[in-house]
């Protein structure tokens, strides 16, 4: 028996489904989507800016977050407060069955084989870094290929940027078209027998562009070579099943997907994780030390250094069960819809251009007005009550891609309505107005 299969049979894992009040906030199953009634579950959409109601519009950023989340994490503080995996104590088992029972959650949400191939994190980039770090450097070596894309985050792009310049491998770009789909023509001729890792993001932060990952990976594995998915802006937006996707890693923020900051996952196949070193060292991720030699924790823990954002896995699982009582098709269905309405809103408007035009997007719209600067039009907005993200949203080769230094980008989440968008349509027509 593997660990990773004997951890699934673990005391750990048997207790972590009967944690006193952390399964309180499940669903029993979606209900019909209405969007007035989930407004009513984020407390910060009633506030006001400038006098003005809030229009939060910058989802690609950060979502806000559900009262469920809030509760679960202030519950954690007030009612079971330890650290986990140490004590004997029952806070402590009950905080470590808290934090297991978050960590199958996550399985279940991306549809993984085991809660043992899930391990968190701070966020995607520190997921990212971690395959780059443990992965990387026992695969990659001189002379040695990493592929990406033009479309991904900095986050995508700098960790294989210093993993290629430290065991001196090239870094290859696959390129998009002008639509913002990736070039799959090129990416299918891109492969050497020294591709040794393929990193591509699921959903592009920018563009809203989705990749058709299930195909990226199959090509990779026709050449033996794994891929990494950087799923940061597509959990919150469509179903993902690892399996059916088959890539060899999946990470996501939960904060894109209504939880905490500071708390993030990285999904790996078990094959892959056991054969990756330790990222870093302290408690937890030990079975023994001495002065002369340390034996490493199984899989996820070797992973998990020091005290973890207990709170934030747990806030994570609600932010999971608050979504899953929605449904995520029926978050999709009703997301594709309001994207459809600001796209044509937009396009309506003879100074503005959005970037990117595949048919399969989400919610993502990024623009440029004509004669007006993406950042005073987000001053603009601002001061009408709208919150939208201005710059080149930590992606400066997309922009040199599209010839400009910065987009507008209004982004959109399950909580958002049409009417938000006539106040988004309404400020840009003022701002062109202030600066014609």
């Amino acid at each position: 028996m593997s660990a990773l299969a004997a951890a699934a049979d673990s005391p750990a894992k048997a207790r972590a489904t009967d944690t006193p009040g952390a399964d309180a906030t499940r669903p029993s199953g979606p209900a019909p989507f209405d969007v007035g009634r989930i407004r009513k579950d984020f407390p910060i959409l009633s506030a006001r800016m400038h006098g003005k109601p809030l229009v939060y519009l910058d989802n690609a950023a950060t979502t806000q977050k559900p009262r469920a989340v809030l509760d679960a994490m202030t519950r954690f503080y007030e009612e079971y407060n330890a650290n986990i995996h140490r004590g004997v104590h029952e806070l402590a088992s009950r905080a470590t069955d808290a934090y297991e029972a978050a960590r199958e959650r996550v399985q279940r949400f991306l549809g993984a084989t085991l809660p043992q191939e899930i391990v968190f994190v701070r966020g995607a980039t520190e997921a990212i870094n971690l395959v780059a770090q443990t992965y990387g450097r026992v695969h990659v070596h001189a002379g040695d290929e990493v592929v990406i894309s033009a479309m991904e985050h900095h986050s995508n792009i700098v960790p294989w940027q210093m993993l290629c310049k430290e065991r001196k491998a090239i870094l290859r770009i696959v390129p998009i078209r002008d639509t913002g789909a990736l070039r799959m023509d090129e990416y299918a001729a891109i492969f050497t027998p020294r591709t040794r890792l393929v990193a591509v993001t699921h959903v592009s932060n920018v563009l809203g562009t989705v990749n058709p990952i299930r195909e990226i990976v199959s090509i990779a594995h026709r050449h033996g070579v794994p891929v990494l998915v950087d799923g940061a802006q597509a959990a919150p937006h469509v179903r993902v099943n690892v399996q059916d996707l088959d890539c060899d890693f999946y990470v996501f923020s939960g904060h894109k997907l209504y939880g905490p900051t500071g708390i993030g996952v990285l999904y790996g196949k078990a094959n892959r994780l056991e054969e990756m070193p330790p990222y870093q060292g302290g408690g937890d991720m030990i079975r023994s030390v001495t002065f002369t030699e340390t034996i490493y924790n199984d899989v996820p823990y070797r992973f998990e250094a020091g005290t973890p954002n207990i709170a934030g896995a747990i806030g994570l699982g609600a932010a999971i069960d608050y979504v899953s009582g929605i449904g995520i098709e029926n978050i999709a269905a009703y997301e594709r819809e309001l994207t459809l309405y600001a796209t044509q809103r937009l396009e309506a408007i003879p100074q503005v251009r959005i970037l990117g035009a595949t048919r399969d997007k989400i919610g993502v719209l990024s623009f440029v007005i004509e004669g007006v600067h993406p950042h005073d039009a987000g001053t603009v907005l601002d001061h009408e009550g709208i919150a939208i993200r201005t710059g080149h949203h930590c992606a400066q080769p997309l922009m040199q891609r599209f010839g400009v230094p910065a987009t507008c980008r209004a982004s959109l989440a399950l909580y958002n309505t049409k009417e938000e968008i006539d106040a988004l349509v309404e400020g840009i027509r003022k701002a062109i107005e202030v600066f014609r």
